[in-house]
């Protein structure tokens, strides 16, 4: 009987083991995907994708033991040959190749020219073939610094003795209220996608006392903006005994300073490929609501319509004054309004008007809301009725009230959005792998 005893080490070598191991002259075996060929006569170049970059691989006639006639672009092929340094190419090494054999064909041309610096097609076009145009080696840059803004929020979060958790999508009661939920059939129960982890986070403190999720969170909204989508990751912490909703902000603060120094250490080629030059994270500005709204009347003379809440202008106009006038990237914008906040924001002692909340704008758009967080059942109750609500399906989440909480808070990350922003797109559908919005349920 056989026993596996873990992962065995194989002959074939990765990118970053041709780099750092890889000495020329040295036979090798590598494999990937027939990228690009481009035929120069007795010689060819042949690029192979990996999934941490491309290799340049010389094609010679009489030296490869292959016909190149019977080699085509997005064939998956193994590779054996002899390393060689060649500035010109990329990492300054190519495969001289002495054989190829086939892995796999594909039964049609590429739908996209996926081996263009750029794909010069429509985001439509690059949505409905979102496997394929993946295969650009730009396109598929920015999911790799994704990759990186939730691996930094992990990692950071752990650092801070955080506990990661996972809740369920599937609920009786919305943690936000309102009509903008997806209702569906629970075994002949009425039943939503939830629109956050709100209420089980909240939970979870009086549990781990700190927690976090990353996941998918569902919004039933019909917009059709460059900034909404109807499925999104949510980046969610929430941190129990806190003095004050600023130790929230400052916990956020302190996560984009990991993230933007990891992304600097290991996803600097993704940067490079897509020109993306990182922001200034060593302090972020904080700003009050009302205060905000007042400054950008004031610069840009423009009336103040609605007392309540920003609109999108105003979202643009405070992250360019605070560009212009202090070389801010982010700021925070407090003391939302209770009325245009939900029923478990703290309202603030010396104001009920305004609460001890908080949004974060990047470059004038909001990526991020959090607060401070109502901690005890009598107030949650009387806030539940000030806002006209009833306690119908609220009740498990209100007994952990009634058993003692600790003054706690969080916020929440739209991934998409911070994506976009920090690599300068103007559609968030750029930054997500497979979109849900009004109008797309597929791929």
């Amino acid at each position: 009987m056989e026993f596996l005893k873990g992962v065995s080490k194989k002959e074939i070598l990765e990118l970053e083991e041709l780099l750092t191991q890889a000495q020329e002259g040295d036979i090798v075996k590598v494999n990937g995907a027939v990228h690009a060929i481009r035929d120069m006569g007795n010689v060819a170049f042949v690029i192979l994708r990996k999934k941490d970059g491309l290799l340049q691989c010389v094609f010679e006639e009489g030296v490869t033991n292959f016909e190149l006639k019977n080699l085509k672009e997005a064939s998956t092929v193994e590779v054996t040959g002899e390393i060689r340094k060649e500035e010109r190419a990329a990492h300054g090494i190519e495969l001289r190749m002495k054989e190829i054999t086939v892995l796999s064909e594909p039964e049609e041309p590429l739908p996209l020219p996926i081996s263009k610096w750029k794909l010069n097609t429509s985001l439509e076009a690059k949505l409905n073939m979102r496997p394929i145009s993946l295969r650009n080696v730009r396109e598929r840059a920015k999911f790799k610094i994704q990759e990186g803004l939730v691996r930094g929020f992990r990692d950071f979060l752990y650092e801070q003795g955080f506990t990661e958790i996972h809740t369920p999508k599937l609920g009786a009661k919305s943690a936000e209220g309102g009509a903008n939920l997806f209702k569906l059939e629970y075994f002949h129960r009425p039943a939503i996608l939830q629109q956050s982890p709100q209420l089980y986070k909240q939970m979870m403190v009086g549990v781990f006392d700190r927690v976090f999720e990353t996941g998918p969170v569902f919004r039933a909204e019909k917009h059709n903006t460059k900034r909404h989508l109807n499925e999104y990751t949510s980046l969610d912490f929430e941190m129990g005994y806190i003095d004050s909703f600023e130790d929230i902000m400052a916990m956020e603060t302190g996560f984009l300073q990991y993230t933007m120094q990891l992304l600097a250490k290991d996803y600097q080629k993704e940067l490079d490929i897509l020109g993306v030059t990182l922001p200034d994270v060593s302090g972020i500005p904080v700003v009050r609501f009302d205060r905000a709204k007042e400054m950008v009347a004031e610069k840009y003379d423009r009336r103040i319509r609605n007392p309540y809440d920003l609109e999108t202008e105003e979202e643009h106009l405070i992250g360019q004054l605070f560009k212009e006038d202090y070389g801010a990237d982010f700021v925070f914008v407090t003391h939302y309004p209770s009325k245009k906040r939900p029923f478990y924001a703290m309202d603030d002692p010396a104001d009920e008007r305004f609460t001890l909340s908080f949004d974060l704008l990047f470059r004038g758009l909001e990526i991020t809301t959090g607060g401070q967080r109502i901690h005890s059942y009598p107030m949650l109750l009387e806030k539940i009725g000030k806002k006209g609500m009833t306690t119908e399906g609220l009740e498990q989440y209100l007994d952990t009230f009634k058993h003692g909480m600790p003054p706690h808070g969080g916020l929440g990350i739209g991934l998409e959005r911070l994506t976009m922003q920090l690599l300068g797109e103007d559609n968030v559908r750029e930054t997500t792998m497979f979109p849900r919005d009004l109008n797309r349920l597929e791929p």
